[in-house]
């Protein structure tokens, strides 16, 4: 996907915008947001997967096979 050099300059460029006082700040806004977004999408995963195992949708999936 990305390569070491690719990295580098986009570190670089990161530095030369926010400069270093605002670089952890940034850094901690963007683990906290990566943070928010996992757990929305775990929480997603686990309604649509206790959708898929309710008894109601495996029957009415029995009904239609027969």
């Amino acid at each position: 996907m990305f390569g070491q050099m690719d990295i580098i300059l986009i570190g670089g460029a990161v530095l030369l915008l926010f400069g270093p006082s605002k670089l952890p700040e940034l850094m901690r806004g963007m683990g906290k947001g990566l943070k928010e977004f996992k757990k929305a999408q775990s929480d997603i995963e686990a309604e649509i997967n206790k959708v898929i195992d309710a008894p109601e949708v495996k029957t009415t999936k029995s009904e239609k096979e027969s």
